[in-house]
Formats: C-alpha cells, structure tokens, sequence
C-alpha cells in the first residue's frame, strides 16, 4: 500500500459506479444483449467484465461461447439498449455526494480528469446531462485506448494529459479491474464501495471511502 501522496494536484475518475450510478442500466443492457443471443452468462463471468470496455467484455463472449458473432456489431447492438434505459430512466441518477467532491476538488484548483472505459458517447451523455463538463480538464473513453483495464495505460495517458507527476495523482475508481490498472500505473487509488458495484473486493485500493465526503478530511 503506499501513502496519500504529500500533494495532490490531479483526480482521475472512473465514470460508472464512481460518478453516475449507472452500473444497474448498463447490467439490463447486457443481459437483453445476452438474451438476444440465447447465451446464459454467469454471474461470475458477468463480474470479469466490470472495469473493462464493451468491446473487451464482448470479444470475450464471443471466445467464451465461440459465437459466430461481430463483437464491434454487439457493442452497437448493447450501446442502443444502454441509451433507451438512459433516456427513459426517470431513476438514473449521480452518486451520492460525487458532485459535492467534484465541486470542491475544482473550487481548489486540483487538475479533474475522466478516465473510463465507457464509449465517449456515453461520457458525453452523462457530461450533458448533469452539468459536469465545466470541472474537468479532459475525458479518456475506451476508444481512446489499444488496450482496456486492468491495463494501465488509461491512467498513464490521464497522468500525462493533466501534465501532473504521478506522484501528485490519485485515482477513484469502483471495479477491481480499474483498481488493478491504477495499481500497474503506479499512482494512488481510492476504492469506492458503491453497493450497486457486484461482487468487487476493493482489496488491492490504497484506502476505501464509503462516502465522497470522507475524502475533504484529508485532501
């Protein structure tokens, strides 16, 4: 485990489950996708999933089952699943207190960066729709990357974007994939417990947060 840096100058978020509750919608849409192929994916092999990109997740199921399927053709077919609950989910809402958190780290001057596996489509639609584009700096999509968490190149190009020295970054992330990518980044991560986040251990996070609050005592 290392140490909260001395100074944080930089915050690199995880978009789903960190930022937007998201994770229940995004779950309906695979499972409908799922159905749609007449495949019953575990929960186990489901949970390997979270982190990591839809294309990863789906050229996965396609090894997985050996389907004679187009994985980049399932990602169009998920994402307009994912939209319909996004656009017709009165329920759909930001995590609590994140906007608060947001909202403070900005008013200090801290560089916020998104670094998520989502399509920039999905960031988008988020950003919009919540008012959040002013607060951060930059946006890393899953597109924007040859290689999806655990892979530490996502927050290795945040760094970089923000032009801060990992030294002064932290990382808030959800998934043991993205804990994991920050781990092989080298730069300090939070876990976040979201509840809606399944079957997630956190176990390799520098230091838990239950709340978004907690994080003003110590930066």
């Amino acid at each position: 485990m290392k140490n909260l840096p001395k100074e944080i100058k930089c915050v690199i978020f995880d978009m789903d489950g960190v930022i937007i509750d998201s994770e229940e919608i995004h779950k309906k849409a695979y499972y409908e996708t799922f159905a749609s192929l007449g495949v019953h994916v575990s929960d186990k092999l489901y949970k390997s999933f979270t982190g990591a990109s839809t294309i990863n997740a789906f050229q996965k199921l396609v090894a997985h089952f050996n389907l004679d399927k187009n994985p980049e053709t399932l990602v169009l077919d998920k994402r307009k699943r994912y939209v319909n609950f996004f656009e017709n989910d009165p329920n759909l809402h930001l995590v609590e207190n994140v906007e608060e958190i947001i909202k403070y780290f900005y008013q200090k001057g801290l560089t916020l960066i998104l670094a998520s596996s989502s399509a920039m489509v999905n960031i988008n639609r988020v950003f919009n729709r919540f008012n959040l584009n002013n607060y951060f700096a930059a946006k890393i999509s899953g597109a924007d990357l040859k290689e999806s968490k655990p892979n530490p190149e996502i927050f290795n190009k945040a760094a970089k974007l923000a032009n801060v020295p990992k030294e002064n970054c932290m990382v808030i992330e959800d998934s043991d994939n993205g804990i994991k990518a920050a781990n092989d980044a080298n730069i300090f991560v939070f876990g976040y417990a979201n509840k809606l986040s399944e079957g997630q251990t956190l176990k390799n996070a520098d230091a838990v947060i239950h709340n978004f609050l907690e994080l003003k005592k110590v930066i």
